[in-house]
């Protein structure tokens, strides 16, 4: 049986133990990428679009051939790939190699652009639609309208009445692109709106803009970057079916939506035309999908210890 004195004894005053703080050293974004970096296939994939996109810069340094150049040659019609046409040529004589890497990076490019668009227009109307209760009407009836009419119709009137070019067809997107991140935004705005250090902050004072910033905005992280990640490979889905239409950019702007329409005809005699910007396509398409997946659950604070 021990006694008193070896039960208890008297702990010295230490000025620095007492003012230390008992928390630890806590950081969200680290805490993010460190959830991120677990998830080793997302991880792959994302290197492999990165190095992709990279290599559409260095693809076309190392071709003698412009992608731009509208020359015909008949004579070099459907050359198979070879050690001067790479990826061979197409049905009127041109580089298939620059034709490919430049339509990669063009795709990428307003697929990035788009995706931009889409998240800062989306987030603003769903801010403000989730927290200011007088506007709720007004954007739930735009939404109903132009969310019931299927957007390949509106951008087949834009391809057919305005013209058809990069920055119509970015644009384009983006303005009937922004509804789903809105109507998420709004729909988790409602959950955060009326909580307790809400109702306080309006009982102080606090602006309306500072409290959707500082006090809803970041609850918001995880599915902002699931959305965006999502409508990289979506705007390239969507420009890839409106050029196979024939309404998509303009044909002298290769894209991979061109490239596969062109191939349609001719793949089955000559697959290579259909292969290459189809392994592209499929590249940046599982990448953003397994990346924007893993991202948005390191992102979301439920995850994070």
């Amino acid at each position: 049986m021990e006694n008193e004195d070896e039960l208890f004894y008297f702990v010295p005053y230490n000025p620095e133990h007492a003012e230390a703080i008992g928390s630890e050293n806590y950081s969200y974004w680290k805490s993010v990428f460190r959830n991120f970096f677990k998830k080793k296939v997302s991880v792959i994939m994302l290197g492999i679009f990165l190095v992709v996109f990279i290599f559409t810069f260095i693809a076309l340094s190392m071709s003698k051939f412009d992608p731009l150049n509208l020359k015909t040659n008949s004579d070099l019609s459907f050359t198979k790939p070879n050690q001067e046409y790479w990826f061979g040529t197409d049905n009127i004589g041109r580089d298939y190699w620059s034709q490919v890497w430049y339509a990669t990076r063009i795709s990428i490019e307003l697929a990035g652009i788009v995706a931009l668009g889409e998240c800062l227009i989306g987030i603003t109307i769903g801010l403000i639609w989730g927290y200011v209760r007088k506007a709720d009407g007004f954007f739930t009836e735009l939404y109903n309208i132009i969310y019931n009419v299927p957007r390949i119709i509106y951008l087949t009137l834009i391809a057919l009445v305005v013209g058809r070019s990069f920055w119509i067809m970015a644009f384009s997107l983006m303005f009937f692109g922004w509804l789903p991140m809105a109507r998420n935004v709004r729909n988790l705005v409602f959950m955060y709106r009326d909580r307790e250090y809400n109702l306080a902050s309006r009982c102080l004072g606090t602006p309306i803009h500072r409290i959707l910033l500082k006090n809803i905005l970041p609850y918001l992280v995880s599915v902002i970057i699931l959305r965006l990640a999502l409508s990289i490979p979506g705007t390239i889905a969507t420009e890839s079916t409106l050029s196979y239409l024939g309404l998509g950019l303009d044909v002298n702007t290769p894209s991979l939506g061109i490239l596969l329409r062109n191939a349609r005809t001719y793949f089955l005699d000559f697959p290579y035309l259909l292969v290459f910007p189809a392994i592209n396509v499929s590249i940046i398409t599982v990448a953003f999908y397994l990346a924007g997946n893993a991202f948005s659950d390191a992102a979301d604070p439920k995850t994070h210890r």
